[in-house]
């Protein structure tokens, strides 16, 4: 193999990789993804503090100022429904690492406020009620929807390890026959022959 047709050969090889880098491979993964994100939107629907609802902390109804929901519980909510929702979602149908990578920071910061935003109801003036079920649902589940994007975003794929074992033989290949080449040489270089 010449060397123009090697640099061709290994220029395609890196252009698949870097194509294949940007890509994840939930594999089963996904369908336990799927579900998650129903679970999460569905723990909207239930109440996250006394009668006040997943739904009404996002849109500021009346019912979530009288219960005094702090700016936690609204936080974690729009976060949960941002990242937990929209780019898990996306994450899935593009299958992009950077949309999964932002799926997984996105909730990992969702799970943190998710720990305030209960903290926060448990700590509520007196009268006030305590965290319902839909968030603590809703936390659990964004704290296992971190865990999964976690291991998406830092498994390697079958193919990108392929293409890895196939770039380095191409190059311990190449660098093998650059050996033989050199050896193949005549050496010109200075010999003095003797009188």
């Amino acid at each position: 193999m010449t060397g123009d047709a090697f640099d061709a050969y290994k220029a395609d090889i890196e252009a698949a990789e870097r194509r294949v880098a940007r890509e994840i491979d939930p594999g089963a993964r996904a369908l336990v993804v799927a579900i998650l994100v129903f679970v999460l939107l569905g723990s909207f629907i239930l109440p996250h503090t006394g009668h006040v609802r997943g739904w009404d902390l996002l849109f500021g109804s009346d019912d979530a100022s009288a219960a005094a929901v702090a700016l936690p519980s609204r936080l974690f909510s729009w976060l949960a429904l941002v990242f937990g929702v929209g780019f898990s979602m996306l994450a899935l149908l593009t299958r992009r690492w950077a949309v999964a990578w932002v799926a997984l920071a996105g909730s990992a910061v969702a799970s943190a406020l998710g720990l305030l935003a209960v903290w926060s109801r448990q700590t509520v003036a007196e009268g006030q009620p305590g965290p319902g079920v839909g968030l603590v649902v809703a936390w659990i589940t964004v704290m296992v929807l971190t865990f999964h994007w976690a291991r998406v975003v830092w498994s390697r794929t079958v193919v990108q390890l392929a293409a890895e074992e196939e770039r380095r033989r191409a190059a311990a290949q190449r660098q093998s026959q650059t050996l033989l080449d050199d050896l193949d040489k005549p050496d010109d270089g200075g010999d003095a022959t003797s009188d």
